[in-house]
């Protein structure tokens, strides 16, 4: 396994943060890749798509700003998420997500979103809400297609899953949209996974979303103004492999989207990952029963990714030299190192068996890639510890 190299300006600030006296534990955010990759996405993408960040992947506030400015809006999945992108000022907003409760399908319709409806029975409730505030909602239907989905870590259609509408069940829930007064039905949702890294596949699943959603809205009767092909264009967190969006482009190139329907691309992970690190610092360097473990002010309720995939997440060392005590300071070199956190859980561990030059009690360690489903997704109270610090540069 390798370890990260880790960018000069997290160096940086590395740097800053180890002058004080508690260990380091931060989360480092950094506009200038965000604009980028957001750049880079918009680039891969058929012109005239509309380009949204799903504000699941990390929902600090500087990092959403930020993306709501370099794209067309956000996705969002919860009225906290909603209230976040409005606050952020986003273009434009869609509100997916299943079990939507009566209040924050209130206030998707007063924010203008675009409400990607789970159910008949959501849909129901959303006409019904639309017509008490005397503002027509605007509604896709998310369906769950048989053979509609794509490799990857999380399937989310293609297979039994609670979210969308079966697509058995499609013309009975179409007709039950033409008979609400308070729902202009404009398209269809169809996001299918989280994390596919295969470019070159997921091209594929978009021009058949496509195609699919044309002829579904030629037999059912939808004047079809919307298609969003959901997020998922994944990262490889063990290994040096890309999401090729060149490959994307090129698979994309042929695509023919009906003038008058706009194509809607949702992804988050690919967006923040490359632009967030995770820092921390060793407290404690110790053998055990032939194994190596550099333990670290944070872990897994900060940065819980690596835990629930069961995979090792690979860091780099920022040295420090700063030591500020009396007697020996303990430190491994060419050795295998497993980074344990400071729970009392013997499943806190964020790698197992990485390579170190050298590494030593205060020396900082820099987990890359952690500006997706890192803070967001951690069970943050456990044991009570301090929370990271947040620093955006």
């Amino acid at each position: 396994m390798t370890g990260v190299v880790v960018p000069p300006r997290v160096a940086a600030v590395v740097a800053e943060l180890a002058a004080g006296d508690e260990p380091v534990c931060a989360y480092v955010y950094d506009r200038a890749v965000l604009r980028s990759v957001a750049a880079r996405v918009r680039a891969a993408l058929p012109a005239g798509a509309v380009l949204l960040y799903a504000m699941k992947a990390n929902g600090h506030p500087a990092v959403v700003a930020e993306l709501a400015a370099a794209v067309d809006g956000v996705e969002v999945a919860s009225g906290g998420e909603l209230a976040a992108a409005v606050a952020a000022g986003a273009g434009q907003v869609v509100f997916g997500g299943p079990a939507k409760t009566d209040g924050q399908l209130a206030a998707a319709v007063a924010a203008g979103a675009v409400v990607n409806v789970e159910s008949g029975f959501e849909l129901r409730r959303l006409d019904l809400v639309a017509r008490a505030a005397g503002v027509p909602a605007v509604a896709a239907l998310r369906v769950n297609r048989p053979g509609g989905g794509l490799a990857g870590s999380h399937r989310m259609a293609g297979a039994a899953t609670q979210f969308g509408v079966d697509e058995a069940d499609l013309g009975a829930v179409v007709q039950v949209a033409a008979g609400l007064p308070g729902v202009r039905l404009v398209g269809f949702s169809l996001h299918a996974v989280s994390n596919n890294v295969d470019a070159v596949a997921h091209a594929g699943f978009v021009v058949d979303a496509v195609g699919w959603a044309v002829a579904a809205a030629r037999r059912w009767g939808v004047g079809l103004e919307y298609v969003n092909v959901g997020g998922g264009f994944g990262v490889d967190y063990r290994g040096g492999r890309r999401f090729d969006l060149v490959a994307l482009r090129a698979g994309l190139a042929g695509l023919a989207v009906p003038s008058g329907v706009r194509l809607v691309f949702e992804p988050g992970r690919l967006l923040v990952a490359d632009a967030g690190w995770y820092v921390t610092q060793v407290v404690d360097l110790k053998r055990t029963q032939g194994r190596w473990f550099a333990v670290v002010r944070g872990g897994t309720h900060h940065f819980r990714l690596p835990a629930a995939w069961g995979y090792d997440h690979p860091f780099g060392v920022v040295p420090v030299d700063r030591w500020p005590y009396p007697f020996a300071r303990p430190q491994v070199a060419a050795a295998e190192v497993d980074v344990a956190g400071e729970l009392c859980t013997p499943r806190d561990v964020l790698c197992r068996g990485q390579v170190v030059g050298r590494l030593r009690v205060g020396d900082v360690v820099v987990f890359g890639r952690a500006g997706a489903y890192g803070w967001d997704i951690s069970h943050h109270d456990f044991l009570r510890h301090p929370y990271p610090r947040m620093v955006v540069v």
